[in-house]
């Protein structure tokens, strides 16, 4: 049976972006599925898949009211995604280039013998690219306390490009992650390993945005301090 695999792209303001990375991942991986997330975008995001899907037909949209954060957008399409029996793995990617797509021949490759693969920035040959030091500190800061905190045996907490089984996915409690910014990949990794599930990580080179703004802000890198501890003390 053929291998149904599918990204997640959540999206606010990224038409720009959406609108080159669609074509760029089917370009590479004519076979598998992308869908995105799209939370109300006021530049039209999308209408611009709506476009790009009269030439995809494995693009998909879901479209939700509003901006409710990172976290609400993933679990809305991981429930609507987990529907389909036949899903394999799920890829958790950001829509503005900072994940190249030519690492997800690897992250497909390695999800065959693992139950979750990570697009790692801090293992040998990982790295960052396009970011100020203020950036570069807060997240290798912020990797070293979450894995002297959370103890799993990964370097990489907080990266945004992952894949994951669909069948570890259906084991996780979606109510039990709270968190609404970048903390939610935190937590869904947390739970993920938690499982006893397998990882590995690959190295990546993660670019800085070239169009659009970054949605960091201080509420997000609060909720990111306290995630770790949150989840520590849960368990």
């Amino acid at each position: 049976m053929k291998e149904n695999n599918i990204i997640i792209l959540p999206t606010y303001n990224e038409r720009k972006n959406i609108s080159e990375l669609v074509p760029e991942i089917f370009k590479l991986y004519p076979e598998i599925s992308i869908l995105v997330v799209d939370d109300n975008s006021p530049d039209g995001t999308a209408n611009v898949v709506k476009e790009l899907q009269k030439d995809f037909k494995n693009l998909k949209l879901l479209q939700r009211k509003g901006k409710e954060g990172l976290g609400k957008a993933y679990i809305h399409a991981f429930q609507e995604v987990l529907k389909d029996e036949s899903v394999n793995s799920v890829i958790m990617m950001d829509a503005d280039f900072s994940h190249n797509p030519k690492y997800i021949a690897e992250m497909l490759q390695e999800i065959k013998n693992h139950d979750l693969v990570v697009g790692s920035r801090y293992i040998k040959s990982g790295g960052t690219k396009n970011w100020e030091l203020w950036r570069r500190i807060l997240s290798f800061g912020g990797n070293l306390y979450c894995r002297i905190i959370l103890r799993k045996g990964i370097h990489d907490y907080t990266t945004g490009f992952n894949c994951i089984k669909a069948d570890i996915l259906r084991k996780i409690n979606f109510n039990a992650l709270e968190f609404s910014g970048y903390a939610f990949i935190i937590g869904i990794k947390y739970h993920i390993l938690k499982t006893g599930a397998s990882a590995k990580e690959i190295p990546i080179i993660f670019c800085g945005r070239i169009e659009g703004e970054s949605k960091i802000s201080n509420h997000i890198i609060s909720e990111g301090i306290l995630a770790p501890l949150k989840l520590f003390f849960a368990k």
